[in-house]
This record gives structure tokens, C-alpha cells and sequence, in this order.
């Protein structure tokens, strides 16, 4: 199968990331290579792309994708927040860094992942195949408060409660082990009058059991608190989030870094002495135009921010 995905706010990815000929640059989370190849087009062949992604499937569509170009390129099979790894391919500071999360397309497309609730397939879900964890896991052997924390907290679901209760009640009769069982069920937890607008019943609950397989919050709070340690003086840190959890963590940390001092806020003056190493590049997220939506829709929930090393 081909790995085909249109890389979502391209132009402004480019054009914020201000990159340099020579530098060197972070994709972690390559995909098909299509940010990538944006990147690569830009850089000399003194230029360094450092390609970062947990998908082994991913790494090597990219691979292929990117061979033609002069630029050095190194692919690491590793998550974002792996900073040792990332810092080690690059053997010192870098000019740029660039988050485009969540699920590829590739990924919803190839049925035998699991990640979709449009094809019937084995409950997956994993990012890296070679990971043991999986959905079947979390279906099958979380208590049913749990996938009630992890429905709601992770799909931002409000039927999570009921959702639980008729996954309890299915697996009792035999384990759920495929996507298809899984849709079915969800949509007969939501009521008939719940599920006539918005979006498929089973688009929150799959987002959220996908968040809790791969622990997608968990290494993008990492990510985001270490790999500016990681950028030169006016290198940039660019991330794409695409729901409110990602970009929550994003602005958060961001703010953190913005704003470090950690005195009482009744302190008339600093005392800590904990100032701000970045600067803000977008002082709102940036998101899809109305022409890239009619190309692309899987952009419109897309936000990018951006922060400067200084």
C-alpha cells in the first residue's frame, strides 16, 4: 500500500520554520515525507534532515520519498520524545524542529492497523508494530471505570459512562476483536437522538483509545518541554495539533517556557531570577485557508504554533 498523505498548513509550516541552507532540521513525525520534502527542497547539501518516526512503514516510505534529495538525511525509528536519540542524530543544536501530530492517513487507510471506524479490522492501533500493547488490550481488560476516565478524558465523550457499561456487557458474552464489534456497540450505547448530528458515534471513542494505546499526551508533554533545549539561537519549534488535548498541552508548555518565573503572584518584583529563552513566532495558532480546506478537509481542525530560541 502506498503511503500517501497531504501535508496540512505546508505553507505555513515553511515559511515559519525560516529555514536556512545549511541548518539542520527535525521532522519528528515524518510520515510520508511530505513536510519533509518541503524541507529537503530548501536545504544545501550542507543541509541535515533528521527524520524521526515511530511508524517503521512510515520511515521507510520516507526514505524512498526523500532519496533524490542533495541534502544529508538521517531516519531514526524512534518516538518524538525520544530527546537522546534525536539529539544524538544531530550531534548538537539544531535550526528547526517540526511536530505534525496525530494518526496519518496512511495509517486510517491501511484496514489492518485498526485505527479506523469505517473498516472492519483487528483491534489494533498501535503507532509502532512493535510495540506489545494494544486496543484489543484496553477493550478486553480495562475495568469499566477506566475506559470510562479513558473514553471521557481522551475522546471528550459524554456518553462515556454508557460506552463502558455496553463494552462491559459485550465482552462478558466473548472478547470484542474487531473495529467493526467495537462501532457496532458504541453505537448502540449512544441514543438514536445523539447520533443524528455531529460526528460518526465512534470517532471520539477510537480517538481515545488510539491517545491511550500510544500514549500520545504523555510523550507530547515530554516533547514539548525538552526538544527546545535542542535549538540553536533563532531556531524554531514548530507543532501541528489537530484536537483541543494536543493543543492544550502545546499552549500550556509553550506558556511555561514563555512566562518561567515561578514566584508567588503577590511578589511585587521577580526573585527567582527565571527567564524566558523563547519568543513567540505566531501570537494566534495558524490555521488551514479556505483553499487549502477545499484540497484537503482532514485540515480544518489544524492549529500551528510556534516558538523562537533566543
Amino acid at each position: 500500500m502506498e503511503f500517501e498523505h497531504i501535508p496540512v498548513l505546508y505553507n505555513e509550516v515553511m515559511e515559519t520554520l525560516n529555514i536556512k541552507p545549511d541548518g539542520i532540521y527535525v521532522d519528528g513525525t515524518v510520515g510520508g515525507g511530505g513536510h519533509s520534502s518541503g524541507i529537503c527542497e530548501r536545504l544545501s547539501e550542507k543541509g541535515t534532515l533528521i527524520a524521526v518516526d515511530r511508524d517503521q512503514d512510515a520511515l521507510d516510505a520516507a526514505q524512498k520519498r526523500l532519496a533524490g534529495y542533495k541534502c544529508n538525511k538521517k531516519f531514526i525509528h524512534t518516538n518524538y520524545s525520544d530527546y537522546e536519540a534525536i539529539t544524538e542524530a544531530a550531534g548538537g543544536k539544531v535550526n528547526g524542529i517540526l511536530l505534525d501530530l496525530g494518526v496519518s492517513s496512511f495509517q486510517l487507510d491501511n484496514a489492518e492497523r485498526g485505527f479506523s471506524y469505517m473498516q472492519d479490522a483487528p483491534m489494533d492501533m498501535r503507532m509502532n508494530e512493535e510495540d506489545s500493547f494494544t486496543a484489543y488490550d484496553v477493550v478486553n481488560t480495562y475495568s469499566e471505570k477506566e475506559l470510562t476516565r479513558v473514553i471521557r478524558e481522551y475522546g471528550e465523550e459524554k456518553w462515556a459512562s454508557r460506552i463502558s457499561q455496553f463494552i462491559v456487557r459485550a465482552r462478558a458474552e466473548s472478547p470484542i476483536s474487531t473495529t467493526g464489534q467495537l462501532t457496532d456497540i458504541i453505537k448502540a450505547a449512544i441514543p438514536a437522538r445523539a447520533r443524528r448530528t455531529g460526528p460518526h458515534p465512534a470517532k471520539r471513542t477510537f480517538q481515545a483509545i488510539r491517545i491511550e494505546v500510544n500514549d500520545e499526551l504523555g510523550h507530547l508533554r515530554e516533547a514539548v518541554q525538552k526538544l527546545p533545549d535542542l535549538l540553536e539561537s533563532g531556531g524554531r519549534i514548530a507543532i501541528i495539533t489537530f484536537h483541543s488535548l494536543e493543543d492544550r498541552i502545546v499552549k500550556t508548555e509553550f506558556d511555561r517556557r514563555l512566562d518561567p518565573c515561578t514566584c508567588p503572584k503577590e511578589f511585587p518584583v521577580c526573585v527567582c531570577g527565571k527567564v524566558a529563552d523563547v519568543r513567540k513566532v505566531t501570537r494566534k495558532p495558524l490555521t488551514a485557508s479556505e483553499e487549502e480546506l477545499e484540497n484537503n478537509p482532514r485540515a480544518r481542525s489544524a492549529k500551528l504554533r510556534v516558538i523562537e530560541k533566543l
